[in-house]
């Protein structure tokens, strides 16, 4: 794509996007969509008949571990470091439903 997308182009894009676009940004985005489209093409140019397709640029490789069981910190020692604590938690200030 050698030439520039009109700005008849941009504007629909646009609104398929549900976006309101001023003028300026139709000539702004007219550019950068353009610039857009032309690394598209340089990369439909090129020969990759002999490359596979593939899902992942990397290999993907299971990244869980088992799961197992360890001693952890005591509920009494953690609680002991908190400001407040309630019923076996911490007690923190109310967020929800509070007005900003």
């Amino acid at each position: 794509m050698s030439e520039r997308l009109s700005a008849d182009v941009v504007r629909h894009v646009a609104n398929l996007a549900r976006l309101d676009v001023t003028d300026d940004e139709v000539e702004l985005f007219s550019e950068q969509l353009s610039t857009i489209a032309k690394h598209f093409d340089d990369i439909q140019a090129l020969d990759i008949a002999d490359v596979p397709p593939s899902t992942h640029a990397v290999p993907v490789t299971n990244v869980f571990r088992d799961d197992v069981v360890k001693p952890s910190l005591d509920r009494d020692k953690a609680l002991a470091s908190a400001p407040q604590a309630e019923d076996g938690r911490f007690r923190v200030p109310r967020i929800l439903g509070e007005e900003a």
